[in-house]
């Protein structure tokens, strides 16, 4: 089941979704609307092809676009935040300097982390 990225909880510098006590590497803020949508839209066009491609290799081309899209987004591949702090992508928060933050703000809806 998939979270709304807006109901999901982001860290206080808004560089992490927290989803199911992980962190996920939001979008790059600094992305025009434009080129946001854009890259949205070649997302989730990946995404229906990879439901949709039984072939191999129709699955392989649609997993490459999946990773080009996030990584125009800012999801993976270099940090998009340019003070050198460390990428915690996929960790489990409380295993982070935001263990804190998250053990005093976890709303209701977000499960304990594992």
């Amino acid at each position: 089941m998939a979270i709304a990225a807006d109901a999901a909880l982001r860290t206080p510098d808004r560089r992490y979704l927290v989803v199911r006590g992980r962190l996920w590497r939001a979008s790059n803020p600094g992305l025009s609307a434009d080129r946001r949508e854009a890259l949205v839209r070649q997302l989730m066009d990946a995404r229906r092809a990879l439901r949709r491609d039984a072939t191999e290799q129709g699955r392989v081309a649609a997993r490459q676009q999946v990773d080009e899209a996030k990584r125009g987004l800012g999801e993976r591949g270099p940090v998009w935040w340019t003070d050198g702090a460390p990428d915690y992508n996929r960790k489990l928060v409380k295993n982070t300097p935001y263990a804190g933050w998250f053990a005093s703000s976890t709303p209701a809806h977000e499960p304990p982390a594992r």
